[in-house]
């Protein structure tokens, strides 16, 4: 069977998205492996042992094209309001908590922020289908 164990974006400035992904997500650097025209980088935490991939393609300089084919990344968290508040006054503009049911039900709570490279991920309260 198979297990999911990353998944990968490309990414401008190295700095800038390690302390988006720490600030934001608590993930620090599990592995940094350079190449000469790129470099990966492995993000993680000790909640999953799943990992995101950063690649930084040596001398990209611009902003790449996440077409209409990317959809989110998507994360839990033990209290949403808490974390929407704390991004807040962290000054990274996390969107609108969204409130969703279905059959009179929650189904699902969340939000959405902005990486600096522009991919959109969920922050979803733990609950249900979500922990």
């Amino acid at each position: 069977m198979a297990k999911m164990i990353h998944s990968m974006i490309r990414v401008l400035d190295e700095a800038r998205s390690v302390s988006f992904y720490r600030t934001v997500f608590g993930l620090e650097v599990a592995d940094r492996i350079d190449f000469d025209t790129f470099t990966l980088i492995y993000l993680s935490n000790a909640e999953t042992g799943f990992e995101l991939e950063l690649t930084v393609n040596k001398g990209h300089t611009a902003p790449y094209d996440l077409g209409n084919g990317y959809g989110h990344l998507a994360v839990s968290v033990d209290e949403l309001k808490t974390e929407h508040e704390r991004l807040t006054t962290a000054g990274l503009n996390p969107g609108k908590i969204v409130e969703l049911n279905r059959d009179g039900k929650l189904l699902a709570l969340f939000f959405f922020i902005t990486d600096p490279d522009g991919y959109k991920i969920e922050v979803l309260q733990r609950h249900g289908r979500y922990l």
